[in-house]
């Protein structure tokens, strides 16, 4: 079963918007495994975004997610980060597809509300920076037989 991991930034957390993104992604079939609120730490933040250091706007991506708190969770389900990525939109909210988070509720790149992993390798890697083994739920749901054709 495929996992990744999905962040609710602090403008979304600002804007209420938890609910919806949680909301969303149930309704799409996948299942929560992990899930925390927290205020995000600069060494957290620095790791999370090791890609863009060096960038341009890589010191404004670490005062935004230490701005506020967070919401971090882990998702899983057959294809979950394609279908994690589709249901958030576009990373420019401008381009995301209608009826997709960003599209709905975003207007700017800066203030685009979620991250999402981008793939497998780096869904493994976010996964283990954000969460501790422990913490990852292993559960099934009644409703899975109905969701999941190889279950």
């Amino acid at each position: 079963m495929e996992q990744t991991l999905v962040l609710v930034k602090p403008d979304g957390v600002q804007r209420g918007l938890i609910g919806e993104t949680i909301r969303r992604l149930e309704r799409r079939g996948l299942r929560l495994i992990a899930a925390k609120f927290q205020i995000v730490d600069r060494e957290l933040a620095e790791k999370h975004y090791a890609i863009h250091k060096g960038k341009p706007f890589y010191d404004g991506l670490i005062d935004y997610i230490t701005s506020a708190p967070v919401m971090a969770m882990v998702w899983e389900g057959p294809g979950a980060i394609a279908a994690v990525r589709q249901t958030m939109g576009a990373t420019r909210p401008t381009e995301a597809q209608t009826g997709s988070i960003r599209h709905d509720f975003a207007l700017e790149i800066g203030r685009n509300l979620t991250h999402a992993s981008d793939g497998q390798e780096t869904a493994k890697v976010e996964i283990e920076l954000w969460f501790q083994e422990r913490e990852l739920i292993q559960w099934s749901r009644d409703t899975d037989r109905w969701i999941f054709e190889n279950v």
